[in-house]
């Protein structure tokens, strides 16, 4: 029995898929964290959400490509369902296969209240978490010819993403962004250009940024020792949005790197361009 329906049209561009990059940007990454790049033949600009969160569509030169991350929480193996929207057509279900990608563990000492914060501490992380959590999650209709990004510092770069951490030898959500070695003071640029949609000290993050670069497209910096960008401001990309530092949660000056997409973080290793 041939496939059809939905079923074929996900076979159809998982293949196209196989041979390696769909367009210009991420390669098609399908594991936990990962990025999944959908290609879809289609005169108009289709609309494409994994989990009714709406994703990065990209024009190619003969195709549209849907750019999805994948949720470091995601169970692999396993499958993922996106949603397709063609104009003039029905709505198609396609399903993305997802690898299993083991990660590491990571053990870290910490001052004591980043482990078992007082009440007046808890109510200051959970506003702050609404702030933080509207940021990441925000979705900016503007057009988008790639989602790569240079690096926003230079130092060494660590292969952090994902590490299952234990602070103070309590277990703790994984990373889900990129630790970027460098003296503190060092000035951060922005990779992209976009809108910082937030800045402020916060509990666990310390001085921070967040920019939107559009359609769900968020990068986010940490533990800054200045913020050198105001809320709300238009961002081009190049410019000094702040300075590494060593607030917040810390064990030393770095630069806490992570990207998003569709309110997912994703590893920002897959998106530098160099």
């Amino acid at each position: 029995m041939s496939p059809s329906g939905p079923t074929k049209l996900a076979l159809l561009l998982i293949c196209l898929l196989a041979g390696g990059p769909a367009a210009a940007g991420p390669r098609h990454s399908p594991w936990p964290g990962g990025i999944a790049v959908i290609q879809i033949p289609a005169d108009a600009r289709p609309a494409v959400a994994l989990d009714e969160r709406p994703a990065v569509v990209l024009r190619g030169d003969d195709a549209w490509f849907a750019v999805i991350g994948i949720p470091l929480e995601q169970a692999a193996p396993g499958t993922m369902v996106a949603t397709v929207q063609v104009p003039g057509q029905e709505s198609r279900l396609v399903e993305i296969a997802v690898r299993p990608n083991e990660y590491a563990e990571q053990r870290l000492t910490v001052n004591r209240k980043y482990v078992d914060p007082n009440p007046q501490e808890l109510e200051r992380i959970f506003a702050e978490r609404d702030i933080i959590d509207a940021a990441l999650n925000n979705w900016r209709e503007t057009p988008l010819d790639e989602v790569d990004l240079e690096a926003p510092v230079g130092g060494r770069r660590s292969s952090s993403f994902g590490l299952r951490r234990f602070f103070n030898d309590e277990p703790r959500s994984p990373h889900k962004g990129m630790d970027i070695a460098a003296v503190a003071g060092t000035p951060i640029n922005a990779p992209k250009g976009g809108v910082a949609t937030a800045t402020g000290n916060y509990f666990f993050n310390g001085n921070t940024v967040i920019i939107d670069h559009g359609q769900g497209f968020i990068s986010l910096y940490c533990h800054l020792s200045a913020i050198e960008v105001e809320e709300g401001a238009t961002v081009a990309a190049g410019s000094v949005i702040g300075k590494v530092g060593a607030t917040g949660r810390v064990t030393g000056a770095h630069l806490h790197f992570a990207t998003y997409l569709n309110g997912t973080a994703v590893d920002p290793a897959l998106l530098l361009a160099d």
